[in-house]
This record gives structure tokens, sequence and C-alpha cells, in this order.
């Protein structure tokens, strides 16, 4: 078991297998057909789509959370490091090493900065132990603004705070695998930058990233592999790079319509977050074939 530079102790082997995964609300709703995804243990991987693509319904799966909103596994697997997660709750994700930040931040508005953080340890059995006191340091490290607000009622915090406070939450149980559901989403374009920074040095720290994103220019600029959703099904999945310079992804996706566009569009995300993109692994780009 290795730590890598600030970060939770992982393992190579540490990989998250979405295998051909049915999931249904109901009688009636078919969420996800046949879904097939892989995080390895470390990068960021993000999954693309419209709203009702079932983004999140995947993250859900992942994270134990379906029961809550009346969702079910009709087939396929959900694994991580060689441990199936089928039928389990988000306690034994959480234990396992899978945090799912969810959308919409859910801080705790009327606790303080830190009694937030301090929630983020429930369940993982360390609340006063050294590892804890690590994690506490590492995230005040990432979000110095959490210092500073650490005896402030959460609720008084912006909304950009409000995110930090939910990602720094989720980081307090150490997880090896973080799952983000649209971290951007309500925030001012400069605040998104500074978020996208703190997610570009979790994975660098370690931390594998799986991120649900509409804003798809910085999703691509921050991950290594994409998948792209559409109706529940894997439409497109390949480097990240090479997605955002197809047509059909710079069309439904980035809003553009020629090269050039595209390539300003990609260098403005870049611009606005700290240091430079991981270098993409050649491989070839293909549409899901189930």
């Amino acid at each position: 078991m290795a730590r890598s530079e600030n970060g939770p102790p992982h393992s190579g082997g540490d990989a998250l297998r979405v295998d051909r995964l049915h999931v249904a609300y109901g009688r009636s709703v078919q969420a996800l057909r046949g879904v097939t995804v892989t995080v390895p243990a470390s990068g960021i991987v993000t999954v693309l789509g419209a709203n009702g693509a079932g983004k999140s319904t995947l993250l859900r799966a992942i994270s134990g959370t379906l029961f809550l909103h009346h969702g079910a596994i009709e087939g396929g697997t959900v694994s991580y490091g060689g441990r199936t997660l089928n039928g389990r709750d988000s306690a034994a994700a959480v234990r396992a090493g899978i945090v799912q930040v969810p959308e919409g931040r859910r801080v705790f508005a009327r606790l303080s900065v830190a009694e937030n953080l301090q929630a983020g340890l429930l369940g993982t059995g360390g609340r006063r132990s050294a590892r804890a006191r690590e994690a506490r340091d590492r995230v005040l490290e990432l979000f110095p603004v959490l210092a500073e607000r650490e005896h402030q009622r959460a609720g008084l915090l912006s909304g950009g705070e409000q995110q930090m406070l939910a990602i720094g939450r989720a980081l307090m149980a150490g997880p090896r695998l973080l799952l983000l559901d649209e971290p951007s989403l309500g925030l001012a374009p400069r605040m998104v930058g500074r978020i996208a920074g703190v997610v570009r040095e979790i994975a660098r720290q370690g931390t594998a990233v799986l991120l649900v994103e509409q804003n798809a220019a910085v999703a691509l600029d921050l991950a290594d592999t994409a998948y792209v959703l559409d109706v529940g099904e894997v439409r497109l999945t390949g480097p990240a790079g090479d997605l955002a310079r197809t047509d059909e992804v710079r069309r439904l996706y980035l809003g553009e319509h020629d090269a050039q566009a595209v390539d300003g569009a990609a260098r403005e995300p870049a611009a606005a977050t700290a240091g430079t993109a991981p270098a993409r692994a050649a491989a070839p780009l293909r549409r899901w074939r189930g």
C-alpha cells in the first residue's frame, strides 16, 4: 500500500468497473441500459450528457444511494477493487473507499464549517485519529478559505465556498475514489476555475475522480478519459482530448461549429485553472457497441 504526496493511501489494483449496468425507477422508467464505464486507480474520468441522460443515476448506482430515489439495479454489476457493490448501501461504498459529493452541495447550513467537516468522518470510525487530523489538514490546505471561516455557519458561505465545503467534507473520509456530481453548477466562471484547479490537485495527490458535469469544456480539459451518455446509453468514449475535437461533441456539448472556435474554448478553461492538462494517452475514440 502506497501513499501519494499529501494524499490517501491507495493500491494500484483499485479500479471501478461498471459492467453492462441496467437501472430502472419503478416499473416504467429505464434510466440506464447496458452502461459500461471503467475508472482506473488514478486520474480523472468524466461523464457528459444532457439532462436526463442518466449521469446522476450512474453515480447513485456506484455510491449505493439508488434506493433513496426509488431506483434499482436490474442487471449488470458495479465493482471496486474486485469487490462487487451491487445491493450494498452507501456505508459499504464509503468503507470500500468511494465517497460522493452530490449535486447541489447539500451542506448542513446551521452547522459551522468545522462541524460540517467533522460530519465527513461519520461512519469511518476515525473521528479522533491521527488520520482524521491529516485529512483535515489536507482539506484546509486545498481550501484555505475554510480555515478562515471555520467557526462560521455553512449557510452564510457563498455558493462557491459551499461547494468547497462539500468537497472538503467528502475528503475527510479519505476516499480513494471521489464522485463529483455537477460541481460547477450555478457558480461564477472564476469560481468554476478555482474548483477545477482543486479537482486537478486532488487527482494529482492520488485520489481518483469520476466527474459528472454539464460544463463540457471544463470537464474535457480536466479529464483523461470521457464517456458521453445519451438517453441511458454510452454513445461515445475515448481520451478526453480526442473527444473534444470530434464534430459531434463540439456541436452538441461545446456549442462550437468550427475548429478555430473550439480551440479557443479549449484554451479558456485551461487558462482559468492552475497547471496544465495532464498528458492524454494515445487511444482511439470509439462509438460504444455494448
